[in-house]
């Protein structure tokens, strides 16, 4: 299939545009600067290692989850980055599962004092966690329940919401505001903004992510996760003009969090689950595979397989 590109600029929240632009050899510059900005720590990175996440047992096909990059620092601490772009029940489960394989690789054998590296998870989140919070940037630790202090320091983990970051151009202050504004924007945009022009970083994540510049077989690659992305779109927009039709009071930005997590899945309890249906067959009109449509629906792969001989 072949699709016409008219953006200027790749997706960052596809698979390949993320990898692209921050998982590369030549681009670890990017990854640098974000990780800086972003974590907390008073030994900035100098330089970083890519490592290969199969050897850490992770050789895990799941489309639930996009594990992006593992890499450690000159002081062998770990960093690992997750894109994840739909909302999961337990990603914060997954998040410490994760950071459970850099934790036991640290492990030696013969005499060891047990003594860890630090290790930083930071998860990107394209979509919102915490309804009942409007920060965008949440940082977790072990602490002490009593005295709040902080218990270990060598396990972090860093949430973005990326959907509650809405400050516009004029509005950013940091270079971390700098790096969100471009992951949010930075598909949609025509030309570089005139308040990041002057940032040779930025400038430079802008270039490499010029769709033209890619090779020929970048650019069907992106195209094939490109497609995927609208396809996505495609029938999450289905399932909410569904739920508009049926009366369900939700709103355009909560229609899917709430019709699908939430509705489905009470709809399905009490056995009203004709929407699911509709949906289900919709998706599968459409070519979509069945751990999509689990993805999408909440449904799980026996339901899916029940709702195709209905």
């Amino acid at each position: 299939m072949c699709m016409i590109i008219k953006d200027k600029y790749i997706d960052p929240f596809t698979d390949f545009g993320f990898k692209h632009i921050f998982g590369k050899e030549e681009n670890k510059h990017l990854l640098i600067s974000f990780l800086n900005d972003l974590l907390d720590i008073e030994d900035k990175i100098v330089d970083i290692e890519y490592r290969n996440l199969e050897k850490l047992g992770l050789n895990i096909v799941d489309r639930r989850a996009i594990f992006d990059v593992f890499c450690t620092d000159t002081k062998n601490n770990n960093f690992i980055v997750e894109l994840q772009r739909s909302k999961q029940k337990y990603f914060k489960d997954r998040a410490l599962y994760y950071t459970s394989f850099p934790i036991q690789e640290q492990s030696h054998r013969g005499d060891w004092d047990y003594e860890l590296k630090k290790i930083f998870f930071v998860g990107i989140l394209d979509f919102i966690m915490d309804e009942e919070s409007e920060d965008y940037l949440t940082k977790a630790q072990l602490i002490n329940s009593k005295t709040k202090d902080v218990f270990y320091d060598k396990l972090t983990y860093y949430y973005l919401e990326m959907p509650k970051f809405k400050k516009q151009e004029k509005e950013l202050s940091t270079h971390l505001e700098y790096w969100l504004y471009y992951l949010n924007n930075l598909a949609d945009t025509i030309e570089i903004p005139q308040k990041l022009k002057d940032d040779e970083v930025i400038t430079d994540a802008f270039k490499i992510a010029e769709f033209l510049a890619l090779d020929k077989e970048a650019k069907w690659s992106y195209q094939q996760d490109l497609k995927k992305r609208w396809d996505y779109k495609a029938v999450m927009d289905y399932a909410k003009e569904e739920a508009e039709k049926k009366g369900m009071k939700l709103g355009l930005e909560k229609g899917i969090e709430k019709g699908i997590e939430k509705g489905i899945e009470k709809g399905i309890e009490k056995g009203k689950n004709k929407r699911d249906i509709e949906i289900v067959k919709q998706s599968l009109q459409n070519g979509l595979d069945t751990e999509t449509i689990a993805l999408i629906t909440g449904l799980t792969i026996e339901e899916i397989d029940k709702i195709k001989h209905l």
